[in-house]
């Protein structure tokens, strides 16, 4: 929409019309961009928080589960046998991976190298739980690139609205409410959509970031003990 339509259109609209849609269709081409592509960030972002709530919710309470089974006292074997046919997750995925390569050892029927096999297990625990993390931490970019830039979009669609209604202000040579009022309104519109992209991308992302840090360590945590319960049973057997 050029500064001719806008200051046409501002003076013969309708008192009051300046809902949230028609503010949309009045818009500059660009600014409705600018609106578009930070709603439809928006409608992404929630689908992330509500995917990680889930996901993360979810493998956590694996890792409670897992860890107080493994804690009780029951063999590793008999653990081993119960989850190895299982799609793991968290601290279980790490025990399996440990016990798997264990088993290949075993199997293999030589006499392992002193350190060899000990190194081999904490790799793949190693290797299992920067998998972990990765899977955790997938679109967690999306975040936060949708929360530091998000702002800065809707601030040039503000900066466009307002370079519009200088321009109707310069065609209609008037500075009446009416020519400069929509100009500004769409401007603004710019940018509370940005910070509503922005604003829950920050908190989640944060949100997020700690607890998968807190998480993280645990399984850690839990791959140091491990490996020195394995490193007690390789000492035994060698």
């Amino acid at each position: 929409m050029n500064p001719v339509d806008i200051a046409s259109a501002a003076l013969n609209a309708p008192p009051g019309d300046i809902s949230l849609v028609s503010l949309f269709f009045q818009a500059h081409i660009v600014v409705k961009v600018v609106m578009i592509g930070l709603m439809l960030a928006s409608v992404w972002c929630w689908a992330i928080i509500f995917e990680k709530l889930f996901t993360i919710g979810r493998t956590r309470r694996m890792i409670n589960r897992f860890e107080k089974i493994f804690w009780s006292g029951q063999s590793l074997e008999e653990l081993y046998r119960n989850l190895g046919t299982r799609t793991n997750q968290g601290s279980a995925a790490l025990f399996v991976a440990a016990m798997r390569e264990w088993k290949r050892s075993q199997e293999a029927g030589h006499r392992p190298a002193l350190g060899g096999l000990q190194m081999r297990l904490e790799k793949v625990m190693d290797v299992s739980l920067q998998r972990e993390m990765a899977r955790l931490e997938g679109r967690l970019l999306f975040l936060a690139t949708v929360g530091s830039t998000a702002p800065f979009v809707g601030l040039f669609g503000t900066v466009w609205g307002i370079m519009n209604s200088f321009q109707a202000i310069a065609v209609s040579k008037s500075t009446n409410l009416a020519v400069v009022a929509p100009g500004i309104a769409e401007a603004l519109f710019a940018t509370a959509l940005g910070l509503l992209a922005a604003i829950p991308a920050v908190i989640a992302y944060n949100k997020f970031s700690a607890d998968l840090a807190r998480m993280g360590n645990r399984m850690e945590n839990f791959s140091d003990e491990f490996a020195a319960i394995m490193s007690r049973q390789i000492d035994g057997r060698i």
